[in-house]
């Protein structure tokens, strides 16, 4: 059985039309360690900014104080970034923004916005820990090993900040606050 479904994921990862996309989505490019496609990149860059934007606008208005001066932080960061993406990728064809969240990311603000108090500030911080952890991932791997130049240095430079929203997001989760410096 072992040996079936490792051949199954050997030849899905060998169709590099669908490989790189359907690996990004599942997640096994990650765990592989491969560099995302220039599309899944944007595709992938695009939404978790949306993500970010959207629930952290939930939290300015729904959480504690130590949470809403994060999420205020989220807001202006990723607002910066998704221009700096857009700017990128300018009006190239073969990586178009998405302009509404894939049905995943929405399920997840869904499921955000039906809560309040005590249960909204738990799920958003381990959510924000969770897509942070997925974005210094992505950008990782395409700083070393994506296909354009521009977006290469783009997610090199963004990379950093991802870390600190990450070692942010996760010292809230524990209960802390965060500083607004970097």
């Amino acid at each position: 059985m072992r040996k079936t479904i490792a051949i199954a994921l050997c030849a899905l990862l060998a169709s590099p039309a669908v490989a790189e996309s359907i690996g990004e989505r599942t997640g096994i490019n990650s765990v592989l360690g491969l560099s995302p496609t220039t599309h899944d990149f944007v595709q992938e860059a695009a939404i978790s900014d949306m993500l970010e934007i959207e629930s952290s606008k939930l939290a300015e208005q729904r959480a504690d104080d130590a949470t809403k001066a994060f999420a205020k932080k989220m807001i202006a960061d990723h607002t910066k970034t998704s221009e700096e993406l857009k700017a990128a990728v300018g009006s190239d064809p073969n990586t178009p923004l998405p302009t509404a969240l894939d049905s995943s990311h929405q399920s997840k603000l869904d499921k955000l916005t039906g809560l309040a108090g005590k249960d909204f500030t738990k799920q958003y911080r381990e959510m924000q820990v969770t897509a942070h952890k997925n974005a210094v991932s992505l950008f990782e791997r395409y700083a070393k090993g994506g296909d354009s130049e521009k977006l290469k240095n783009w997610a090199a430079k963004t990379f950093p900040a991802l870390q600190h929203h990450l070692e942010l997001a996760q010292a809230l989760e524990k209960g802390g606050s965060i500083s607004a410096s970097r």
